[in-house]
């Protein structure tokens, strides 16, 4: 979503007419070529010399040549696949050519959007997400600074983009405190919230900062401004006595005048929501669509929806992990972690899409690792899986590595469920174009899963 919206940028900047075809996997993709091929061109064949200077290149600063090796470390050990490394030269050309051409606020917010989504769907560990930022943050204040002055001064009404510090809770800004700190996978896990005792803890951290629970269970629009002005720090403070030394986080905020306050989280959270929106006669395609406006400024409406579908969709998160793990359906299969989701589950039709699925499959695992006295689970990959379609009697399955903060995401199950389908002659769906996440009959259930057992054992 946040790569279409970079080119779409650049194909209006350059003034090329296009049509946009949106598609969720490969058979779309199929389709959409055979009924579209006389109008495709390719933006850059293989071969061809770019002739694009390098993002650094273009803004470098002259303190900056020391540290030009300091962004490689993290990443030794771990050599791209050859179509990844085409896609990330195809993308990194693409980013240097639009800063070259608009050095514009709009591109730097589409980076920003999607280094977020990055970190926030947690498909890149939190130092990349801390060292990218970093470098984020140069080109961001660069662009502050060059508006700073007087000729070039922008209107208040103007989009801004700012570097912050703030508060790891979802959507806080948008939603009362209480409901946050409560749906907040970070925090939630934290305190163990589907316990009593975690309750418990929660009511103690509360009553620790001195928040009065008529101000913490309101709107934050709402709250006290004396109340407001020192809630970052005296949130940290007490966060720290509770093990939560990571409560903040360093990210950026977009203002649209003096109203409209975004964290680049929030619209990352209201995107997805929208994304696969379960609203009647909506297609996948109009939803994508919806998605898209949402990160326009001229559709702020459109986002502040998609932010009322976020917190219904991590209400349902929550809940369900908190099902889960209360009534025990994890159970260990050996080399992974299992749980299947069963028909009349509440928002069982939720996750039925991939990305919510994949979501509570994270969240799931956090909190099970937080809960579960068995050191050798804690090590353990997860795979979900919940009803996809119950008239074809299908499916959808899910496959996560185990949960670590400082390793690479990399995740293998996408070759094991190839083979573990093409042993046992299972009726799958590889269409999805993250290979973890495929479509099963659910007869076949039992079957793919022992293949999955011994192949990974």
């Amino acid at each position: 979503l946040f790569f279409t919206s970079l080119v779409l940028a650049l194909f209006h900047c350059d003034q090329i007419q296009y049509t946009l075809v949106p598609v969720t996997g490969w058979q779309d993709l199929g389709t959409a070529f055979l009924e579209h091929k006389e109008q495709i061109k390719l933006l850059i064949k293989q071969d061809d010399d770019l002739g694009v200077p390098s993002y650094d290149d273009i803004f470098r600063d002259d303190d900056d040549e020391e540290g030009d090796d300091s962004g490689n470390e993290s990443d030794e050990g771990s050599e791209p696949s050859g179509k990844r490394r085409r896609f990330d030269e195809v993308f990194i050309a693409l980013m240097s050519r639009a800063l070259y051409k608009l050095r514009s606020f709009i591109l730097c917010r589409w980076a920003v959007i999607g280094l977020t989504d990055q970190w926030v769907h947690d498909k890149i560990t939190h130092m990349k997400y801390v060292t990218d930022i970093a470098t984020m943050q140069r080109h961001v204040s660069r662009h502050n600074h060059r508006n700073e002055d007087e000729e070039n001064s922008l209107s208040i009404d103007c989009m801004r983009i700012s570097f912050e510090y703030d508060l790891r809770l979802t959507l806080y800004q948008h939603w009362s405190l209480y409901e946050s700190i409560c749906n907040s996978c970070y925090t939630s896990c934290s305190f163990k919230l589907w316990t009593l005792n975690g309750q418990k803890k929660l009511q103690e951290f509360l009553a620790d900062m001195g928040l009065p629970l008529k101000q913490v269970r309101q709107k934050f629009n709402s709250m006290d401004m004396s109340i407001k002005e020192n809630l970052r720090d005296v949130i940290e403070e007490s966060s720290n006595k509770y093990g939560m030394k990571d409560i903040r986080i360093q990210t950026f905020g977009v203002h649209f005048g003096f109203k409209n306050r975004f964290l680049a989280s929030d619209m990352v959270h209201a995107a997805a929501a929208l994304l696969e929106s379960a609203e009647k006669d909506e297609s996948n395609s109009d939803n994508f669509i919806k998605a898209l406006d949402a990160l326009s400024r001229s559709n702020l409406e459109r986002l502040h929806s998609g932010i009322d579908l976020a917190k219904k969709k991590l209400m349902a998160v929550q809940q369900t992990v908190a099902s889960c793990i209360c009534t025990n359906l994890i159970l260990s299969q050996g080399p992974f972690l299992y749980c299947y989701l069963m028909e009349g589950t509440p928002d069982v039709k939720l996750f039925s899409k991939p990305m919510a699925l994949t979501l509570l499959c994270k969240y799931l695992l956090k909190a099970f690792v937080h809960s579960t006295r068995n050191k050798r689970c804690r090590l353990l990959p997860l795979i979900m899986a919940a009803p996809k379609d119950v008239d074809k009697g299908t499916v959808i399955v899910v496959g996560i590595p185990p949960e670590s903060e400082t390793s690479d995401k990399k995740n293998f199950f996408g070759r094991a469920f190839e083979k573990a389908a093409e042993s046992t002659s299972s009726r799958t769906l590889h269409d999805h174009f993250d290979t973890s996440i495929i479509e099963l009959k659910s007869e076949d259930r039992s079957k793919f899963l022992d293949a999955l057992i011994t192949l990974l054992s």
